[in-house]
């Protein structure tokens, strides 16, 4: 039988998961039309995404708590000590600045490769072209993008033998469509254990006007720790008042970036939006890029030293994780199912359950008498436009007369940022 419109008279019993606020303590959330969608475009190169686009690497974190020891970090680091771009167009000191990278297409030969830390070390052979740059300076890292497989292989300490094979410190394999991490306490090309190209600022970003993720950046103290994502420390320090490997910061929400030239804002818009992921040893507030020509560095160099440790805070998003062992953040809702719902006559009973996002306030759900999609989500019916977003379970009794009814939800968190839209769920199934 064809679905029938379905009136928005609807009774609704709620009930909550975890003890908290009354309904009537949370304000209403604002109109949907007026409040910017959470951003879940892919970040991508060469045509391969810089790993899933709920990836931590690829997630707002504006909306996050601050971390309980975020004013001691910040002290480690340096409190007065300016933000430096580790990127240029160069070059600096007989060499580029930054960390280049390579895109090379499937069948390019690979070759052999010994590494120094085998144990740790994703084996041979690697896909590394016969032009391949290596990062000039102490770190000589090599970056390579298998673009049709969207392989990531990455080097420290690399070496080019005259027979065209590498020895290298340390190197990993990162497959970009995928969300797993490094095994437990082992490094990779960067010291925290995480991949460091999807952590760079590059010129392909700024000149499409946004960088949608975060950014790499270095201390020169870290703790004898790491949480995630990281796998990894490099410190004999134990001062829990030093910032741990993997310690995401972001720029505060009220620092005025204004004057700043167009370049330096599209960074510290990133600052604010995406952060930083603290991901080696080396000079404080030192933020990582690719050489380009496209980078102005006296503008970067002059502007970003005004920005100072004193205009970060230390985010705790430890509320993000799915699994410690995946790099996959909490950002939306998959796992919206209907449990026992019961169809009488003229009447649908719908009890929906979900795991509730962190960091929310209110949640929207809606139904539909067809699946429900960003395109139509503001035209589907509202069930519930001011649910806590603690809330985990919501009875609906919806007039119901056959055909599937189509269910969803999303969540606004403080700051007014929007969670991509949930699974739907339909019923009967």
């Amino acid at each position: 039988m064809k679905f029938r419109t379905m009136s928005l008279s609807v009774v609704l019993l709620i009930s909550l998961s975890t003890v908290g606020p009354s309904l009537a303590s949370y304000p209403e959330p604002l109109r949907e039309a007026a409040v910017p969608a959470a951003p879940l475009e892919p970040t991508s190169l060469a045509g391969c995404p810089m790993f899933p686009p709920d990836n931590v690497w690829n997630t707002r974190v504006d909306s996050l708590p601050v971390d309980t020891r975020s004013s001691a970090y910040i002290n480690s680091i340096g409190l007065n000590t300016g933000l430096h771009p580790d990127f240029g167009s160069g070059p600096w000191d007989g060499g580029p600045i930054g960390i280049p990278y390579t895109a090379v297409p499937g069948t390019q030969p690979p070759v052999p490769v010994t590494f120094d830390y085998n144990d740790e070390s994703d084996p041979g052979p690697y896909p590394i072209p016969p032009n391949m740059p290596i990062e000039y300076g102490s770190d000589h890292h090599v970056l390579v993008v298998d673009r049709d497989h969207c392989k990531l292989y990455e080097m420290w300490d690399s070496r080019l033998n005259p027979d065209g094979s590498w020895d290298a410190g340390s190197g990993a394999k990162f497959d970009l469509r995928s969300h797993a991490l490094r095994p437990d306490t082992w490094t990779s090309a960067d010291a925290a254990g995480l991949p460091i190209l999807p952590g760079l600022a590059r010129c392909d970003e700024v000149q499409a006007g946004a960088i949608n993720h975060a950014l790499r950046f270095t201390a020169d103290d870290t703790q004898r720790k790491y949480i995630w994502p990281a796998r990894h420390y490099a410190s004999s320090i134990t001062d829990a008042n030093v910032p741990p490997m993997g310690q995401r910061f972001r720029l505060k929400a009220s620092f005025d970036i204004s004057g700043y030239s167009a370049q330096t804002q599209i960074i510290l818009t990133a600052l604010k939006t995406y952060g930083l992921i603290l991901a080696d040893n080396g000079s404080n507030w030192y933020v990582s890029g690719s050489p380009g020509a496209c980078w102005n560095d006296d503008d970067l160099v002059t502007e970003l030293r005004t920005v100072h440790g004193s205009d970060f805070e230390a985010v705790d998003e430890s509320g993000l994780m799915v699994n410690p062992d995946s790099g996959e953040a909490f950002v939306v809702v998959k796992d919206l199912r209907v449990v026992n719902a019961v169809i009488e006559t003229g009447t649908l009973t719908a009890p929906l359950h979900w795991r509730a996002l962190p960091y929310v306030v209110t949640t929207t759900v809606r139904y539909s008498g067809a699946p429900i999609l960003e395109t139509n989500w503001p035209s589907a019916m509202i069930l519930t436009n001011s649910l806590p977003g603690s809330a985990t379970v919501l009875t609906a009794v919806v007039p119901y007369s056959g055909g599937m009814v189509y269910f969803a939800l999303k969540s606004q968190s403080a700051s007014g940022v929007w969670s991509a839209l949930s699974n739907n769920r339909r019923y009967p199934k």
